[in-house]
């Protein structure tokens, strides 16, 4: 009987002695951040954010027709020469083409026979003075050539001014005159070549020239989204041929009358174009932010990883204390994810190489 009592004690301490073997080993493979990996990853707190909207509009960018400048003719004419191309750099002053017009060679015709009419007024007035002078003549002779002679000078003086205005100040007696750019820019637009014949007529602008600093960017908003839009809400814009870029800005107006053709209305953001990436004409995805009003937790999206249809992150309370923590997510708007369940403001998560960590806590 005592060798059975024995016998019995010496088991539960053998499988005792086995238990706490097993329980420091479990101890022993618990996960904990090493120093090299703390200087791997970074720490972010789950805060409470205005859940923001995000529409997402096709734009296409444009002038900003504030500041540009339509070149008109002055006169009509032949087009003798081109000096620029479309997208030439222009600096103000600079000669886009030379124009010969038969007006202008009219307008100096015109001012010739003034000038000979003025030469003859003045020596009739310089005669009568003379003769009046000795009492030859009378006042009234001497007061009559003296006022042909300032209707002649006023001929001379309204035929100058016609050539001043139509040649620009840059006109020749055989009938040219140059057309300038008004400001520095480039030339957006070019509706003439050598040969062209202006006419009289003709309404239209042969250049277009505009500085690019800044430009515009319209955007379509059909009916249903029109709530979600407002002057002064902020905007991203991506341009197709930069994708990696994003530049931020805000609707400077908004139409109050609907296109009839695409029942779409227009918003209008101004954009700085220093660096001259944005080209007139070009394609953009312009994404409008507003804020509606109601909270949620928030964290950045590069916390959140996805993994069979459900998200997770890692959450840290400590270097050896990291647990991962399923999350329903309300929505993802830019960089910022927003949550409805799992995750309360004030907890911290890791949001940089935090896969490779989720990876080792999934395999304990």
């Amino acid at each position: 009987m005592k060798k059975t009592i024995i016998l019995s004690f010496v088991a539960l301490s053998a499988l005792s002695a086995c238990s706490h073997k097993q329980e420091q080993k479990t101890e022993d493979t618990k996960f904990v951040l090493s120093d090299s990996m703390q200087h791997m990853i970074k720490i972010d707190t789950a805060s409470n954010c205005d859940v923001d909207n995000e529409l997402s509009l096709s734009g296409e960018i444009g002038y900003n027709e504030n500041n540009l400048v339509k070149v008109f003719p002055r006169s009509s004419g032949v087009v003798i020469d081109t000096k620029v191309s479309l997208g030439d750099k222009v600096s103000e002053g600079q000669v886009l083409a030379v124009i010969r017009s038969s007006d202008i060679a009219g307008d100096y015709s015109d001012l010739n026979s003034a000038e000979a009419d003025l030469a003859i007024a003045k020596r009739q007035m310089d005669n009568a003075a003379s003769l009046y002078k000795n009492g030859i003549s009378s006042e009234r002779e001497y007061t009559e050539a003296k006022q042909n002679y300032e209707k002649a000078l006023a001929v001379k003086h309204k035929v100058q001014s016609v050539i001043n205005i139509n040649g620009g100040g840059s006109a020749s007696k055989d009938g040219q005159y140059i057309l300038r750019s008004p400001i520095n820019g480039y030339v957006v637009e070019k509706k003439i070549s050598t040969g062209s014949f202006i006419r009289s007529d003709a309404g239209d602008n042969l250049f277009t020239i505009s500085d690019l600093k800044n430009v515009w960017v319209s955007a379509n908003v059909y009916e249903a989204d029109i709530p979600k839009v407002k002057e002064g809400y902020n905007v991203t814009v991506v341009p197709l041929a930069y994708p990696d870029k994003r530049l931020s800005g805000k609707i400077e107006k908004v139409s109050q009358v609907l296109d009839p053709t695409s029942k779409a209305m227009q918003v209008r953001v101004v954009l700085d174009n220093k660096d001259m990436l944005l080209k007139p004409d070009m394609f953009a995805k312009v994404i409008v932010t507003n804020d509606e009003g109601t909270k949620a937790t928030c964290i950045p999206t590069a916390a959140v990883i996805s993994q069979d249809e459900k998200n997770y992150i890692v959450l840290y309370n400590s270097n050896s204390d990291l647990r991962i923590q399923e999350i329903t997510i309300l929505k993802t708007v830019g960089d910022k994810t927003f949550i409805s369940n799992g995750l309360n403001p004030g907890q911290k998560m890791i949001t940089q190489n935090q896969l490779l960590i989720f990876n080792q806590l999934l395999n304990e």
